[in-house]
């Protein structure tokens, strides 16, 4: 077994997109186990990826994607959640974290073979991550309290498919670099 990586999807977010009003509640609920995971992952020296839409922003690169979204109406969103100086970033411009991304590249150089996924949305981008991660042989953790969905139903399939489909494990977020015996 390689490294763990905790990957942070989209959660760099202005919430202006359809949808958003059914996400945010979601998001409001999953924002601090997210916290959590970046604070046990970062005092564990476990490294932090966050891979964030562009929105449709093709000129624009991680610090503008972060001031976009924190100076939005959804900042209480993101401060928790803010890259420190040690977090890496890629930007994607589709569901998965893998299409068309450095990402695969970053997680070959750092050795990294086993993906802790959290972020939104469970029924598209972290399923779609998932699969993708599985087919390129990387072992998938997913904290279910972690992701935020649009649709609860969707989500519980998604995090079902994932688990039997994929072999991906399936937890809460406690679970993970939990300093409790």
């Amino acid at each position: 077994m390689g490294r763990t990586a905790l990957i942070v999807i989209d959660m760099i977010n202005t919430y202006d997109h359809p949808d958003a009003d059914r996400l945010i509640p979601s998001a409001e609920s999953v924002v601090p186990a997210v916290s959590g995971l970046l604070r046990r992952a970062r005092r564990r020296g476990v490294p932090v990826i966050y891979v964030n839409d562009n929105f449709g922003e093709w000129r624009s690169h991680h610090g503008e994607l972060l001031d976009h979204a924190l100076a939005g109406p959804h900042a209480d969103l993101v401060k928790p959640l803010v890259p420190d100086d040690a977090s890496l970033f890629v930007v994607k411009a589709r569901h998965s974290i893998f299409f068309e991304t450095p990402l695969g590249y970053l997680l070959g150089q750092q050795g990294i073979d086993r993906l802790v996924l959290c972020g939104q949305v469970t029924e598209q981008c972290v399923l779609y991550s998932s699969l993708d991660a599985h087919i390129r042989h990387l072992h998938v953790i997913v904290p279910r309290d972690a992701v935020a969905h649009i649709h609860a139903d969707l989500a519980d399939a998604a995090l079902r498919m994932m688990e039997r489909n994929m072999g991906a494990r399936v937890c809460d977020s406690d679970e993970l670099w939990n300093d409790a015996p």
